[in-house]
């Protein structure tokens, strides 16, 4: 067993719950310091609609598990929707961005591995109310090696 990382479950209803970035809440599993820096892992809402902007990850990889609804991916270039049991796989690098496209509530399990993206929910969390800027992702973004390269899908279709 490597330093003080230990076995853990944590059930349903636990976890650390703060505001999401795509309409809906963002609720931590694993972290860093539970994981020993090797994932992030968190169960995240994304409203009808909804989605972040076109961002690329620096350091991570990144794993969206799809619980519940569907969504339409924009990453590398390509096109592809992913819905409920769906698994997508986006290595750092890859600008990315996806778009809850059902009109009910979409639910993912989000994995980022190695761990660090927690700084990005909890700095987004701290954000006033409403609708973030890009700016606002940016800023969110920063400390945790995530660049923003564009606006979201939506707008992005929208062109």
């Amino acid at each position: 067993m490597t330093g003080s990382v230990q076995p853990f479950v944590v059930l349903t209803e636990e976890g650390e719950t703060v505001r999401g970035p795509a309409g809906g809440p963002a609720t931590f599993k694993a972290r860093a310091k539970e994981t020993n820096g090797t994932l992030t892992a968190l169960e995240s809402v994304i409203a009808p609609g909804e989605g972040p902007p076109l961002h690329v990850h620096i350091r991570e990889d990144e794993m969206y598990y799809v619980i519940g609804g569907g969504l339409h991916f924009l990453a590398g270039g390509r096109r592809f929707d992913a819905p409920t049991g769906s698994f997508t796989f986006i290595p750092r690098g890859t600008e990315h961005c996806f778009r809850n496209m059902g009109e009910e509530p979409a639910r993912l399990l989000v994995l980022f591995t190695p761990s660090g993206m927690e700084r990005f929910f909890e700095d987004f969390a701290k954000l006033p109310p409403g609708p973030p800027s890009l700016q606002a992702f940016r800023d969110a973004g920063y400390g945790a090696w995530m660049e923003v390269v564009g606006p979201p899908l939506a707008q992005l279709d929208a062109r």
